[in-house]
């Protein structure tokens, strides 16, 4: 168990950046202790961790389900770390173009405008 959080702790920092991880660590409270130590353990130390998908394509397939969701909070922070991970803004729109038929424009429609904003900010254009 302390194994897949070590691991998953580094994954979440190398896909999240550590910025991220050291606010999301500060703000931690007795309260959410055990959510951050799930997600970090189960999402980032079980999961993100396996060999079946690289993490572009994990990328990509949480920008599509993000999408889907309309998990707003989220989809801007993964939209920083799809870049992270070696997504373009083009494929990234790509992305979100191939959720739209699946998912709803009018979620897409939320989430192009949130990678448009986020992708602006971080001087990668869209």
């Amino acid at each position: 168990m302390a194994e897949d959080y070590d691991r998953g702790m580094a994954v979440r920092r190398a896909v999240l950046g550590d910025a991220h991880v050291d606010r999301a660590v500060a703000a931690t409270t007795g309260f959410t202790a055990p959510f951050q130590e799930f997600i970090t353990r189960t999402a980032w130390g079980q999961v993100w961790t396996r060999d079946g998908l690289d993490r572009r394509t994990r990328s990509c397939v949480t920008l599509a389900l993000l999408t889907a969701l309309q998990c707003h909070d989220e989809l801007a922070m993964h939209v920083r770390a799809a870049r992270r991970n070696g997504l373009s803004p083009d494929e990234i729109a790509e992305v979100l173009l191939h959720t739209a038929v699946y998912a709803g424009v009018p979620a897409a429609n939320a989430a192009f405008k949130i990678a448009e904003a986020v992708l602006a900010d971080d001087g990668a254009g869209a």
